[in-house]
């Protein structure tokens, strides 16, 4: 099968019933759809009887506070040795260049490319990237329904949790009937929506407010309030406290201020593989303006409301980018 080509549903069931051995992966700063498709996928193996592993990153833990209840313990951090046996699922994954990207170096290795990301590259021997679903988990639970398995609870959660962050609780464009039916069938598998909803949302750790507010107190403005950002340093962690992990849900302060059209929460890494980089994370409160291609102009990538990237560029390079970025999509 070509790189290029995109795969069917039947071809995805096929291949995955014909094959015994899975690496599952996904892309790196894991988020809700990140966390709740690789582990509901993971459990759909199970389920069929394979053996599988879920692989993350050493860089990728701690995870996110919202997420630390999903259940990782069956995970490595380690790629297993029998990797060239292995059939490898990216899992919401736009590009090779958001995941361990030497897993392709192996000779032969066959993959499996799952993802609704619209600007996706293809990059798996069989690439099942479905645009018009509203989260990674919503194909995931496409795939579990093909293969007539009914969802435990442990898999009802998981993609019950890509599918809340995703769709920003219900609220974003991608939000679609077959989304509500999504949720409807995973409430009645068990889920606690106000469980869960808790979890996400609140319990929030004293540092994370801090580090909040001290990025509120420093947003910036420009072209009338088209742009709205703020930048968070290093000293700023410092400050509050506080992980990196820590930044996660500052831009929905920002998009939703008054006459925003795109959000873009601008921080410094604070890995050591990562020192001297910052991570941009973009959001669009209009439809008219696509963040994805403002973030590929950098190698990043992501939806047309919600994209990002990693670059070396300062804060004042970024606030230029951007607004010439902007201003070019204004017309």
């Amino acid at each position: 099968m070509s790189k290029t080509a995109l795969a069917t549903r039947e071809q995805v069931l096929k291949e995955i019933e014909s094959n015994n051995q899975f690496l599952l992966v996904t892309h790196e700063h894991v988020d809700g759809d990140a966390l709740g498709s690789l582990i509901a996928m993971n459990e759909l193996l199970k389920v069929l009887k394979k053996d599988t592993v879920m692989f993350m990153a050493p860089s990728e833990f701690p995870i996110s506070h919202e997420y630390s209840f999903l259940d990782l313990s069956q995970g490595v951090s380690k790629l297993p040795n029998d990797i060239d046996e292995r059939t490898i699922i990216f899992l919401d994954c736009g590009n090779i260049d958001r995941n361990p990207a030497d897993i392709l170096k192996h000779p032969g290795v066959r993959s499996i490319n799952v993802d609704h990301h619209h600007d996706n590259t293809y990059f798996g021997t069989y690439n099942y990237v479905r645009s018009d679903a509203s989260c990674t988990a919503e194909i995931v639970w496409d795939l579990m329904h093909g293969f007539n398995v009914e969802p435990n609870l442990k898999m009802a959660q998981s993609l019950y949790v890509g599918l809340v962050t995703d769709t920003g609780r219900f609220m974003y464009e991608n939000t679609s009937p077959r989304a509500h039916r999504m949720a409807a069938e995973l409430i009645e598998a068990g889920v606690d929506v106000h469980d869960i909803y808790r979890k996400l949302y609140e319990g929030i750790p004293q540092a994370k407010l801090e580090l909040l507010a001290l990025g509120l107190a420093k947003i910036k403005r420009f072209d009338n309030g088209k742009l709205t950002l703020t930048c968070l340093s290093q000293e700023d962690y410092k400050a509050a406290g506080a992980q990196e992990s820590h930044s996660e849900g500052v831009i929905d302060y920002l998009r939703s201020l008054e006459g925003t059209t795109i959000a873009a929460l601008i921080r410094d890494r604070t890995s050591d593989s990562a020192q001297g980089k910052k991570k941009v994370s973009l959001r669009s409160s209009t439809s008219d303006m696509d963040v994805s291609v403002i973030a590929r102009a950098q190698g990043g990538g992501g939806h047309r409301q919600a994209a990002g990237f990693t670059t070396d560029l300062s804060c004042e390079q970024l606030i230029d980018f951007l607004r010439q970025q902007i201003s070019a999509q204004s017309g």
